[in-house]
């Protein structure tokens, strides 16, 4: 099975670790946490409700009855899991990509300190 695209997962792992440690915020605080609209908010709520990773509860105790908590359903959590462990195996892998570039770079640079052109005259 070939996965979601990586910023899609990335997208997904955001929304989930935040609605985790926050179920009562709301589409709107969601959306400004993550720095997206409230349409887009909307629409991964959605799709996570549809994949059974997130169900919907209501909060009974508030007097305000249209407050939704976002629950993490079992297989809510080990989908964050799953994609936390590929999102850091891609960062993992950006960061050892970036070391080499940067070593790289620097004995560039340490060659041309230790023999500089010649200047034309």
């Amino acid at each position: 099975m070939t996965s979601p695209k990586p910023i899609q997962d990335e997208v997904h792992l955001r929304v989930l670790r935040l609605l985790q440690e926050n179920p009562e915020l709301s589409q709107r605080a969601l959306a400004e946490r993550l720095g997206v609209s409230l349409g887009s908010v909307n629409y991964q709520l959605k799709a996570l409700v549809e994949k059974g990773l997130v169900k919907l509860g209501n909060f009974s105790t508030n007097p305000d009855k249209r407050r939704y908590a976002y629950i993490l359903t079992p297989k809510g959590l080990a989908a964050k899991a799953a994609l936390t462990r590929r999102f850091l195996a891609r960062k993992r892998a950006e960061y050892e990509a970036l070391k080499a570039e940067i070593e790289t770079l620097q004995n560039e640079v340490d060659v041309q300190v230790a023999s500089p052109p010649k200047q034309e005259k």
